[in-house]
């Protein structure tokens, strides 16, 4: 079962609640939560939930590492297989779809970063990047999150080391209609109070202290949200209150991006409140083989 969510949906509690219930595990599917530190901004399980519950593909990676889709999607079903070996079927929870979309459907074939060309073009403007993507690929310009530079200058980087379109890497099999997929919603005023609350308790936890302590990070990891706006409270260049509001807004943009990716894809809509038994049920229903205590 794939269980997705916007951020401050509420997705890590409730399906800590619902691995508790099938004593089975989960796998992480969280393109920042994957990396060792920044626990607080990048909203990882507690130590007590990680105790109780193995989390899989969290907290294993340096944040100086890149990462990216094509190499969680080869870790992610090398984990589960493992899991299936030992007859565990795992809960897999996260909102990075696009992870998500490569676990199911592999890109075949992806060619590896050259350094070289990806400082390059990390120097261009987010614009500039989107222009040169438009000409060489119009299906991923058309397809692609403007809004997620590391995502573009992926493609764009596939593009022109390949020399084929990136949309020509997505082609494959659909993903298996019968694994239960589900996105969970709030209302839309409910989700912005509670992404409000979310960052409030960062600060109250010491995020700042968190990024403070980085000394080294990665291109990949770097881009966290909130990441950025602490970093310029750091040096003075912005207020705390002003930092609070601009990490706000980045997180509720990027909830909204999340919903309407999800919308687009094969999962089911469902709401967070009371919806344990429901998940619950669901599961042991698709896997009646699984041995549950």
């Amino acid at each position: 079962m794939v269980i997705a969510g916007a951020t401050g949906v509420g997705k890590t509690d409730l399906a800590f609640e619902v691995a508790q219930r099938l004593h089975t595990e989960i796998v992480g599917a969280d393109a920042f939560q994957i990396y060792l530190g920044l626990d607080v901004l990048t909203g990882k399980p507690t130590p007590s939930q990680l105790r109780t519950i193995r989390h899989h593909l969290v907290s294993f990676l340096p944040l100086t590492d890149a990462f990216d889709a094509h190499r969680y999607g080869a870790l992610a079903r090398q984990t589960i297989l493992t899991l299936n070996d030992r007859g565990i079927i795992p809960l897999v929870v996260g909102g990075s779809g696009f992870y998500v979309h490569t676990l199911e459907r592999p890109l075949p074939g992806l060619p590896s970063a050259i350094h070289s060309l990806r400082s390059e073009l990390q120097q261009e403007s987010t614009q500039a990047l989107l222009q040169r993507l438009a000409l060489r690929d119009p299906v991923a310009f058309d397809r692609i999150d403007r809004q997620n530079r590391r995502r573009v200058i992926r493609a764009l980087e596939v593009c022109i080391i390949s020399v084929k379109p990136f949309s020509s890497f997505a082609k494959g099999s659909p993903p298996d209609p019968t694994i239960p997929r589900v996105f969970l919603e709030r209302p839309r005023d409910a989700l912005i109070k509670r992404i409000n609350q979310r960052v409030e308790q960062m600060f109250a936890r010491g995020v700042v202290g968190e990024v403070a302590s980085v000394k080294h990070i990665g291109p990949t990891a770097s881009q966290a949200i909130g990441f950025s706006p602490i970093r310029l409270l750091l040096a003075g260049e912005i207020s705390e209150s002003s930092c609070e509001d601009l990490i706000c807004k980045e997180t509720r943009q990027y909830a909204k991006r999340q919903t309407t990716w999800f919308r687009r894809q094969q999962y089911e809509f469902i709401s967070v409140d009371s919806c344990v038994e429901r998940l619950t049920a669901t599961f042991r229903q698709r896997f009646p083989e699984a041995a549950y205590p």
